[in-house]
């Protein structure tokens, strides 16, 4: 295991509507994940004093991706990527089991394989105790979860149950700033969530001055997200009163309600 230096940071970098661009640095290298725009990454680059050694990504969609070709213009880095997610730019494919060793950063990321929000899918894990990251693109956000667009539930819900496997104190880099949408959600579906009240006015207050609501943690997600405690009776009554589920429904039917009612809440 590569000893992880104390100075290694990430940078939040907004880009489009909502979108959270993340760049690992040290001072002085720098890795970009998901770079879905060039010219937000480009700028905090120079305004760091910062040069690119590496680009990481999570799946395909062209919010992820969208920078790579431009950035590899200024910037001949090798680009991490799922294996089986169909990216053409991605020179080093890596999938469950694999390690990433980040070049010109002393860092080591484990790669996951997490489908549902993509078949292909996957996130990094700094697993070095004296700071634990996460890196997940659109499998887990604070809150909530990704859109099912290939994957199916058993898959997600798979995959979101191997994210909350992780340490506690694991810091969650999801890709989009959803959470105080996704958290209204979850606080219908389960109102006397203390916790869920104490992050909802935390989060509501971030975001009164434009702050970022990301990341949290994994500790945060399993007391708040709705997608992490499905077997709750609170969520379970919730949505057989909404008439939405059937008593007695198994727990990959009850995410499946979840998330369809969701993506129309």
């Amino acid at each position: 295991m590569i000893p992880v230096p104390t100075e290694l940071a990430v940078l939040t970098v907004p880009a489009f509507k909502d979108n959270y661009l993340w760049i690992i640095h040290d001072g002085t290298h720098a890795a970009v994940v998901d770079p879905g725009d060039a010219e937000p990454i480009l700028a905090a680059l120079q305004a760091n004093g910062l040069t690119l050694t590496a680009i990481l990504l999570t799946h395909h969609h062209a919010d992820h991706i969208g920078g790579v070709t431009r950035l590899l213009e200024h910037s001949n880095v090798p680009v991490f990527g799922p294996r089986n997610d169909g990216i053409a730019v991605v020179n080093h494919p890596v999938g469950e089991g694999d390690t990433v060793e980040v070049p010109g950063l002393a860092l080591e990321l484990a790669v996951l394989d997490v489908p549902g929000h993509t078949k292909g899918h996957i996130a990094y894990v700094r697993e070095d105790a004296s700071a634990r990251w996460l890196f997940c693109g659109d499998t887990l956000f604070g809150g909530g979860c990704g859109r099912l667009f290939e994957g199916t539930p058993a898959q997600m819900m798979g995959s979101l149950a191997k994210l909350a496997a992780l340490p506690d104190d694991t810091l969650v880099y999801c890709a989009h700033e959803y959470t105080l949408s996704n958290l209204r959600f979850a606080e219908a579906l389960e109102p006397g969530n203390r916790a869920l009240q104490l992050r909802i006015a935390h989060d509501s207050e971030l975001r009164g001055t434009h702050l970022p609501t990301i990341p949290s943690t994994i500790a945060i997600e399993k007391a708040t997200n709705p997608f992490l405690r499905t077997r709750e009776p609170a969520i379970i009554g919730s949505l057989t009163a909404a008439g939405r589920l059937a008593p007695g429904a198994d727990p990959v039917t009850v995410f499946a309600a979840l998330r369809e009612w969701k993506n129309v809440f």
